[in-house]
């Protein structure tokens, strides 16, 4: 990799996954922040990636989290960027669930193709797991990504819980007063659209930012970017996660073994 710092500040960014994925998905855009001088922290949220919890042990979407909110917890204030996508595309005064019960009504019920339930085995989790099939994977989620990185995603993906459910112990997802104003609507948040992504239709990326005020919307312009851009574009993605942070060293690939700082 070829890194132009220059004199930009130091940020560190923390990199939350998606759905059935794990901090593995970072690989690429993960590198290279760090060799453009930047720290980077890819984490698996509680029961995903490498994360030891099985899948009926994350009780709730607080569990789930809770790697992310450990992680936040001991950095020192303003010692990072955050990079996910369920809150960022969350307005004041609604529950997070919200935007997820709006996308399957928009996309249908036979959006997600061969994806699969599985038998719950915790009774106090409602709903049952989930994982995305193969082909969903191929083209809606990788279909712009290398052929090698789809077949990483197939092997390392895990079901997961929705966590959207109604359930008497999930009552952050459908909190509407958790994301006040003062809290949540004071935080800078940047919405990354895609126009190619087909696991969320940029008409539907462009319905949530309608939703969120005050939401500043960047976008990556370059064609071959799918829904996993931190992979099929992962270049542009940290160029922009820089610019975003303040930051003004260009990140450019080049070999693939010089060393990670």
């Amino acid at each position: 990799m070829e890194i132009m710092a220059g004199d930009q500040p130091q940020h560190h960014f923390v990199l939350v996954h998606g759905m059935n994925h794990g901090a593995w998905c970072w690989y690429m855009a993960l590198t290279l922040l760090r060799l453009a001088g930047h720290r980077a922290t890819a984490l698996d949220m509680a029961g995903c990636g490498v994360h030891p919890a099985r899948v009926d042990e994350v009780l709730t979407f607080q569990d789930y989290s809770r790697p992310l909110l450990d992680a936040l917890a001991a950095l020192p204030s303003g010692d990072r960027e955050s990079c996910s996508s369920r809150t960022a595309t969350a307005a004041v005064g609604r529950a997070m669930a919200a935007t997820s019960d709006e996308l399957l009504a928009y996309v249908g019920d036979d959006f997600f193709m061969d994806s699969q339930d599985f038998e719950q085995r915790n009774p106090n989790i409602s709903g049952r797991p989930f994982i995305f099939g193969p082909e969903f994977m191929a083209r809606k989620v990788y279909n712009m990504s290398p052929l090698e990185d789809l077949n990483l995603g197939l092997m390392l993906i895990k079901p997961a819980n929705s966590f959207t459910t109604n359930n008497s112990e999930e009552v952050v997802m459908r909190d509407e007063n958790l994301l006040t104003a003062g809290r949540y609507g004071s935080v800078r948040r940047v919405y990354v659209t895609v126009e190619h992504d087909r696991a969320i239709p940029v008409g539907f990326q462009r319905r949530m930012i309608a939703q969120s005020p005050g939401i500043e919307v960047e976008g990556i312009a370059a064609g071959g970017a799918d829904h996993m851009v931190m992979i099929s574009r992962s270049e542009d993605l940290a160029e922009l996660l820089v610019r975003i942070a303040g930051g003004r060293g260009t990140v450019r690939a080049s070999k693939a073994n010089d060393s990670v700082a």
